[in-house]
């Protein structure tokens, strides 16, 4: 930088020594690439979890080999359980992220739950012991499902954030679907069902059905902050 003399005269005047600390710093916020990775991840993630509620819906239309059916939805929502481990990993090692990174870590973990809430539906079948499927059951389950598939089509548009209100709203309007059918469903179990033990179970069997759309809806509201915080 110039100085002024006693002379009126300008010269060089000492350089102010850089802050490498800074300039490197600064070099990796604007070299770094993003980890575009974790979009890829998602995909996979949500690949797997619509694999397993298709899984589980052919469980509730064909209900026989229920123990074997539901052997192969837990080694599902295992792959699911790495799925998650993974993203988590890339998470921790990543500088950069495309997202937020809270709700990298929600979306991952919202993703696996639906898979876990499938899962555990699967299980109470065997443990309780029952015997048959009513069409309320079923119904759920088709629930269950398009609202997994509108959630499989989000997470292959999150890149471009594409389309991604819509796929939110259909989201909604089914776990709402589940809702008011859970209302009703619990209403005439507990005016028509006279073995207690039966209506505990049945209840308990409703009430996860519901969970496992209203983990559906959990996704759907990650997705719209996601879009909010991008726009």
């Amino acid at each position: 930088m110039l100085e002024s003399t006693a002379f009126g005269v300008t010269a060089p005047g000492p350089e102010i020594p850089a802050r490498p600390g800074i300039e490197r710093s600064l070099m990796r916020f604007s070299l770094a690439p993003r980890e575009e990775k974790f979009f890829d991840m998602f995909e996979k993630s949500a690949d797997t979890v619509l694999e397993g509620v298709r899984l589980f819906k052919d469980m509730m239309d064909n209900f026989e080999n229920v123990e074997e059916k539901a052997r192969v939805i837990k080694e599902v929502e295992n792959k699911g359980d790495v799925n998650t481990h993974e993203i988590v990993e890339k998470l921790n090692r990543s500088f950069v992220t495309p997202l937020d990174r809270d709700d990298i870590h929600a979306l991952s973990s919202e993703l696996d739950d639906i898979l876990d809430c499938v899962e555990a539906l699967a299980s109470r079948f065997l443990m309780f012991h029952i015997k048959e499927v009513t069409p309320e059951m079923k119904t759920f389950a088709h629930l269950i499902l398009q609202a997994t598939e509108e959630i499989s089509k989000a997470v292959h548009s999150l890149k471009k954030l594409d389309n991604l209100m819509s796929f939110c709203k259909e989201i909604k309007r089914l776990e709402n679907l589940g809702d008011d059918l859970s209302r009703k469903v619990i209403a005439d179990l507990f005016a028509d069902e006279k073995d207690p033990i039966r209506l505990i179970i049945l209840k308990e069997v409703y009430g996860r059905f519901e969970r496992s759309l209203d983990k559906c809806e959990d996704v759907a509201n990650i997705i719209e902050a996601i879009v909010v915080k991008n726009a």
